[in-house]
């Protein structure tokens, strides 16, 4: 079951279905919801190949209309968001510097039923003194938030960090090729796809040689290009590619590059022999 499914579920249950009546206004806790993983997919800095940071800290800003009907229950619905952030973080292997909080904020320049998502990488109190980012590189926190300072990188990965080895009978380890060659693999939710011609193309429809079942992915959405070096190509998608945290209709790919498609998170893998 999805995480979002899981997410609806648990809200059809609190205060006697309190809020499937407060619900009933433009903003849907499953649009909050969906934005938030976004919002970490779009943020994502990658530490190294185990350990990869997204925001901790979200401000979700509501009209006045929507602010008004949903404030009562901010506390249950930040507790259930932040609940689904998490969720979401084991599912990709996400890591956080600190506790997840999401608060709900009145804007009154939006109209009822639009809203708006703020986020920042918030270290916890205990961390140490922070380092400042490479040059030309820009620390997490989107969409007018500050950045914050993002502590130290651990000299190993974070606890539960370590690679996972396939559960028995899972996905079949990709076949080695002879003395020279490069394999090449995209893994999407623990599942393997190898790419053996020279482009693999991604999307919703049947035609797509791997198919995505995501409303947010286009029927043909992006190709892999298996050149010198590897290249992802968006296909004229409407919500376009992310590449390791940068919009992009063209990128370089290299062993561990993370795409986003939609609201699925794809990563691409190569190795010789």
């Amino acid at each position: 079951m999805g995480v979002l499914k899981r997410f609806e579920q648990r809200l059809e249950g609190l205060v006697n279905g309190t809020f499937a009546k407060v619900f009933k206004s433009e903003v849907q806790p499953v649009e909050i919801a969906g934005a938030l993983q976004r919002e970490c997919d779009n943020n994502a800095t990658i530490w190294n190949r185990e350990r990869t940071v997204v925001p901790n800290d979200f401000i979700v800003e509501l009209s006045a209309g929507d602010y008004d009907r949903l404030s009562p229950y901010s506390g249950q619905l930040g507790d259930e968001l932040a609940g689904l952030v998490r969720d979401y973080a084991k599912q990709q292997r996400y890591s956080f510097m600190g506790p997840i909080k999401v608060n709900l904020e009145k804007a009154e320049d939006l109209d009822t039923g639009l809203y708006r998502v703020r986020s920042r990488t918030l270290a916890s109190s205990t961390s140490q003194a922070q380092p400042q980012a490479p040059q030309g590189q820009q620390q997490p926190g989107g969409y007018g938030y500050p950045p914050a300072a993002v502590p130290p990188m651990p000299a190993g990965p974070p606890p539960g960090g370590a690679a996972r080895r396939p559960a028995p009978g899972g996905p079949a380890p990709v076949p080695s090729g002879g003395p020279g060659t490069t394999r090449r693999w995209i893994e999407i939710n623990g599942t393997r796809h190898q790419i053996s011609g020279p482009t693999l193309v991604l999307g919703r429809s049947t035609e797509a040689d791997v198919r995505i079942d995501d409303p947010g992915v286009s029927r043909r959405h992006c190709e892999i290009r298996t050149g010198t070096p590897p290249t992802i190509q968006d296909l004229g998608s409407t919500n376009g590619i992310v590449v390791d945290g940068q919009h992009t209709t063209r990128a370089t790919l290299r062993d561990g590059s993370r795409i986003v498609v939609g609201s699925t998170t794809i990563i691409y893998r190569q190795a010789e022999g």
